[in-house]
């Protein structure tokens, strides 16, 4: 029976550098910085706030999208469905950000954000309870902190605005991505201030540097198994190769 992430304590899930973890943590940060816009505050506050949110939320989807949801449809049994429905909501919730983003000044605006924040935990249930099981259920902890750093590494250095006609499976969306993320990160620098050239600079050197990272993360979680899930674990899946 899978088991969902949630419930399942850091030795369970591979330890603190694995994917899971990985994406535990930012699943709780999201979760703090809506439960804080909810409570109120400045509108320069909360612009603050949903301009972190929507960093956080396109970047990690980005990553997922590019690493995760393609080793997904190899290792689940179910692996083409559940990575779908949840591309979908990804899709959901880039249209919906695009239209708060596009209308700064619709009354609907408030409307839409709480909208964006119920998709978006909805997705979270959706990838802790049942995709990123099958995860744990493909993979030992070595092969899981592996994927977790080039998941990290791409995250890093994805788009962090949204982009609806971006495909959300790769290899077209690294193509037409990585162009989009060097620009997004151009705009949060100039926004944020600062000495924008040096952070520019540095901020294209990584975007080059994760366009390479996309393109060899297949390759790399196909690697035939240095371990192995942990023991007692069921292991219903055939070798990844």
């Amino acid at each position: 029976m899978t088991i969902s992430i949630t419930r399942r304590d850091s030795a369970a899930l591979g330890g603190s550098g694995s994917i899971l973890m990985r994406q535990r943590r930012d699943h709780a940060r999201l979760d703090t910085m809506m439960n804080r816009w909810l409570v109120g505050g400045t509108d320069d506050e909360l612009d603050a706030l949903w301009h972190d949110i929507i960093q956080l939320v396109f970047s990690h989807a980005f990553a997922e999208e590019t690493v995760l949801w393609p080793v997904l449809r190899r290792v689940a049994p179910n692996g083409k469905e559940l990575t779908s429905r949840v591309e979908q909501e990804h899709q959901a919730i880039n249209d919906l950000v695009a239209r708060v983003e596009k209308s700064p000044e619709d009354p609907r605006r408030a409307e839409w954000i709480q909208r964006a924040f119920t998709l978006i935990r909805q997705d979270i249930r959706d990838e802790e309870d049942d995709l990123l099981p099958h995860l744990r259920d493909a993979f030992g902890d070595r092969r899981l902190r592996r994927i977790g750093a080039a998941w990290e590494t791409v995250r890093a250095t994805a788009p962090t605005h949204p982009h609806p006609g971006v495909p959300r499976r790769p290899p077209g969306n690294a193509v037409r991505g990585v162009p989009l993320s060097l620009l997004d990160r151009l705009r949060d620098l100039v926004s944020a201030g600062g000495p924008v050239a040096r952070r520019a600079s540095l901020t294209a050197f990584a975007a080059a540097g994760a366009a390479g990272v996309i393109f060899r993360v297949a390759r790399a979680t196909r690697r035939p198994g240095l371990d192995r899930p942990p023991s007692g674990s069921r292991h219903p899946f055939r070798p990844v190769r």
